[in-house]
């Protein structure tokens, strides 16, 4: 495995961006970020893994809700610093119930809702007290 992390640039906090898209439509359907564990857990499972910088740890896409992403193919850029995964996505992809986390489309100067919403997240996510 050394091999393919040494052709990876990961950044100074030991990161790469990792853009998921549906690998029959090719949509976008979000971005996340991976450190080395992420990646080895994506590998050794066949479904996506990530790293939350703001909660500092490793998660699995789907995890609490259900809506995984099983990895059909991983490429990176030419560079070397940016994965594309394509993924055959259960659910939504998008924590706030749209298909993707891209549903937001710039109308002039403001941000306005281009998709639908497929699922209603309270009834997907659980509410920790």
């Amino acid at each position: 495995m050394n091999d393919l992390f040494d052709t990876l640039k990961f950044d100074a906090h030991g990161l790469i961006p990792a853009v998921i898209a549906d690998h029959q439509t090719h949509q976008v359907l979000m971005m996340a970020w991976m450190n080395r564990d992420a990646l080895s857990k994506t590998l050794s499972t066949g479904h996506t893994h990530f790293f939350s910088r703001s909660r500092n740890k490793l998660w699995m896409k789907g995890e609490e809700s259900g809506h995984t992403q099983a990895v059909k193919s991983i490429r990176t850029d030419c560079d070397g610093d940016v994965l594309l995964i394509d993924v055959d996505q259960t659910g939504v992809a998008c924590h706030e119930g749209y298909r993707s986390c891209f549903f937001r489309r710039l109308d002039g100067i403001r941000w306005v809702v281009a998709d639908e919403r497929e699922v209603d997240p309270k009834t997907v996510y659980a509410r920790k007290s």
